[in-house]
């Protein structure tokens, strides 16, 4: 067991099954125009104080059940009104009249929609959404609709940006792949976080191989999650948190809506967009195709991808409804490979490779079950499974500088990930001492069966992935092997409203981890003249059987109705991957006896709105991680070094993280109905270091993948139907290895030494006119030679550099 703590689980387990019965109450309502004392429909109604929401019938009747007794206040918002705000003190059943005032000016669609979000559009998550449970937790919300940015080429940079302290290594892929980190978590992949899909798994694998090849597409994402550090009780045990992406759903106002966004950029890239969604009777349906083309700046980069989606629903009453979703992503990638740091220095547009592939097959399907089992209970079911499979050839030697012998043959890997689980969730309300408390019942089950095998590949210099092991039997990096993982998970959290103000949520989750190996690898030696002395294979079989259950806890207090004080704390757990461990890598010797990291997560602030000009969200964090995983040079004799991965030590990493957004042209004048004027500031502050170590030179030093400055901020503009962005992101310098090895010029791998700071200014614009809409944007607008990662294996070894000044333009037709 990671922790025995038998009497505080009794506890929790006692408190949140423990109810009383207290009176709730209904209150219902019709909203109508104040001029004619018609209905409005559509019309939209929050309860601001709880958090709650609903859309007025075609009648323009409301309802809200099971409210505690209070004051609270009502907003409605509908298309052709003014904004009301209406309190109401609740103590009863209570029926009520909303009348809204006609604007009498008419406001176009761009208008109307900043109107809406800028008031409405949370920059959080709820306390309660569904059957999960975010109260005292550290959550951000991008909504993706609202941003003026260039969602076709994925600028992750733009997309992110109003998330608080993000590390993203940038692939130059128009978005295929989503690298961020944070807090001193490696951002490759986002394989620290746990990264789903509309509320489903869309990694390889969740724990023996948590990395993401697939991302949605922005075009076709609504809302992106970002939960941080207390996740881990809810969604797995990842040190970084969740990420879910939501993406569009049907439209219930409309039969049929078609989107089609087609754009252009810089090097060849090409991007096509296209939604069909509606609703008809009690199905919705809502499907895209997204296809990506492109060069890149750097020879040897092309890549092409298809991305298709389907999501079908049926409610077959109003407390259920039960949707279907199928995902598919294939792409092909050129890969330039990386440079040293004098390559980078005299020319970042250098390849010196010209035979490495990449390619992605990616198949998601769920299905999920949403049913009200009475007012107070929600149950949801979500069944998924993924069919995918990741392989990538070409020549990666450590010496980077080295050419390619194009003669030889090129190392080969292919994965083929094989996985499905079930998460069931049921949530209920129940009223003690008079307070309504929320708890939450859930687990989840989940098997993998995956493969991974190494080998030569042909010695082309074509997308060819097959095997060549006849012709090269002496290939010195072989293996073939077999990851059958599985897990299972119980979680619980109950939210305990002591007051109207202040808030518990304690939690608890259970995991039970068996991770398994079966295989074998190629032992070949070589006499000095380079002939084969000795072939054999080896087998390798592992098994490694775990179980232990994560504690924390989430604290909320409101002293006002627009500042919340949170505080979060909440243990975390990393296992360890036997695909990191099995794959050889000639940039890196991994320790065979590594084992899983763990620690906990501990986040407090402050966030809320004044007025309702400036939103803000204020805290501190601090994080402890036991057996970190790092990489350091490590002596192996007094002529050689080796990047050696493993435990490295115990380490901390804290930081101060802020964020702002202030409408300036809302606080300076009353005209707020066509010239729109903000301006944000996300600054993260963060230092670490390792606090003991068994490594020489590392202890005292910091964490990799820091910077000590994470600044983005920006200035949002326009007027009427005319929109646009100004954006500045600067990041400090960062080290990638725990010894925080400096830049070396004379080394000739690119894989050892600080990623310097560098800053950024990328500029968007948009323009909507009835059906149509036209985007376009400069991207490193100063043309900024910089760079974000140094790789160990694919797309490099190496330093891979960024982007140099680009720009696009997209058209957009709205049916």
């Amino acid at each position: 067991m990671y922790l025995k703590k038998e009497h505080i689980i009794a506890t929790l387990f006692f408190a949140f099954t423990s109810s009383a019965m207290f009176a709730q109450y209904v209150v219902q309502g019709k909203v109508v125009s104040a001029a004619s004392n018609e209905p409005v429909p559509n019309a939209e109604v929050f309860l601001t104080t709880l958090r709650k929401s609903t859309i007025t019938n075609d009648y323009g009747d409301f309802k809200f059940l099971d409210i505690p007794k209070g004051t609270y206040n009502f907003t409605v918002f509908a298309y052709e009104y003014a904004i009301l705000d209406h309190e109401v003190s609740i103590s009863d059943d209570t029926s009520l009249n909303l009348e809204l005032e006609s604007l009498g000016i008419e406001l176009s669609e761009v208008v109307v929609t900043q109107r809406k979000e800028r008031l409405f559009a949370l920059k959080r998550l709820r306390d309660v959404e569904g059957t999960a449970i975010y109260a005292g937790k550290k959550s951000e919300v991008v909504l993706v609709s609202n941003l003026t940015a260039n969602l076709a080429g994925g600028n992750a940079r733009q997309i992110y940006s109003q998330v608080v302290g993000l590390n993203i290594y940038e692939n130059n892929d128009a978005g295929l792949q989503l690298n961020i980190g944070g807090r001193g978590l490696n951002p490759n992949r986002s394989a620290n976080f746990n990264t789903r899909q509309n509320g489903y798994d869309i990694s390889a694998d969740v724990l023996g191989y948590p990395e993401s090849y697939y991302t949605p597409p922005a075009e076709s994402i609504s809302e992106i999650e970002v939960v941080r550090g207390a996740a881990s009780l809810q969604y797995g045990t990842q040190f970084g948190g969740l990420i879910n992406f939501k993406l569009k759903q049907p439209d219930p106002n409309k039969k049929i809506e078609w989107i089609s966004r087609q754009s252009l950029g810089s090097y060849n890239l090409f991007t096509s967009f296209n939604s069909l969604g509606g609703t008809l009777g009690k199905v919705g349906y809502y499907t895209f195709f997204n296809y990506k083309k492109g060069n890149s700046f750097r020879p040897n980069s092309q890549f092409e991808s298809f991305n298709g989606y389907v999501h079908l629903d049926y409610s077959p009453t109003e407390r259920t409804k039960i949707s279907f979703e199928v995902s598919y992503l294939n792409y092909l990638a050129q890969q330039p490979g990386g440079l040293t740091d004098e390559q980078f220095e005299e020319d970042p547009t250098f390849s010196n490779r010209t035979r490495n592939w990449f390619n992605v097959d990616w198949k998601l399907y769920a299905m999920r079950l949403e049913h009200a089992l009475s007012n107070k209970t929600d149950f949801s079911l979500n069944l998924f499974a993924l069919d995918a499979y990741r392989k990538s050839v070409g020549f990666r030697e450590n010496r980077v500088s080295q050419e390619d012998d194009l003669e030889a043959p090129r190392e080969l890997i292919v994965g083929d990930f094989n996985n499905w689980g079930a998460e069931a969730r049921l949530l209920t309300r129940y009223n003690f001492f008079g307070k309504e408390n929320t708890v939450l019942f859930g687990g989840k089950y989940y098997q993998s069966n995956n493969t991974e095998r190494q080998g030569p590949g042909s010695n082309g210099s074509n997308a060819n992935f097959n095997f060549e092991e006849q012709t090269y039997p002496n290939y010195p990096r072989q293996s073939d092997f077999r990851f059958p993982n599985l897990n299972l998970a119980l979680f619980s959290e109950n939210v305990f409203k002591f007051s109207e103000k202040f808030s518990v949520t304690p939690g608890l989750r259970f995991e039970y981890i068996k991770t398994r190996s079966r295989g074998a690898f190629k032992r070949i030696n070589f006499d000095i003249a380079g002939n084969p002395i000795l072939n054999e294979d080896v087998a390798d079989n592992r098994d490694l059987e775990r179980s232990f259950i994560l504690l924390g806890v989430g604290l909320s207090y409101k002293p006002h109705k627009t500042v919340e004080l949170y505080g979060n704390i909440s243990q975390n757990y990393r296992s360890v991957t036997f695909n990191d461990i099995r794959i050889t890598n000639p940039s890196l010797t991994v320790d065979p006896n590594i084992k899983d990291e763990q620690g906990y997560a501990f986040d407090i602030g402050a966030r809320g709105r004044i007025k309702k000009y400036i939103s803000y969200d204020v805290g501190a964090f601090f994080l402890s991680y036991k057996d970190r995983l790092g990489v350091i040079l490590r002596e192996v004799s007094d002529i050689q070094q080796e990047r050696f991965r493993g435990n490295i030590g115990n380490a901390i990493t804290y930081g101060v993280e802020s964020f702002v957004d202030w409408n300036i042209w809302e606080t300076l004048s009353t005209e707020k109905n066509d010239i729109k004027l903000g301006t944000f500031v996300n600054l993260a502050l963060t230092d670490s270091k390792y606090t003991s170590s068994q490594e020489n030179n590392v202890k005292g030093k910091k964490v990799e993948f820091i910077p000590g400055i994470n600044l983005k901020t920006g200035l949002n503009f326009g007027y009427k139907d005319f929109l646009g962005s100004l954006q500045y992101t600067y990041l400090g310098q960062q080290f990638t290895d725990a010894t925080n090895s400096p830049r070396d010029f004379q080394s000739q791998s690119g894989i050892v030494g600080e990623i310097p700071a560098y800053n950024i200014m990328d500029l968007s614009f948009s323009y909507t006119y009835n059906r149509f809409k036209l985007e376009a944007g400069v991207n490193n607008v100063l043309n900024e030679s910089y760079f974000t990662r140094r790789a160990t294996g694919y797309p490099g070894p190496g330093i891979i550099p960024s982007l140099p000044r680009t720009i696009y333009v997209l058209l957009q037709l709205k049916f």
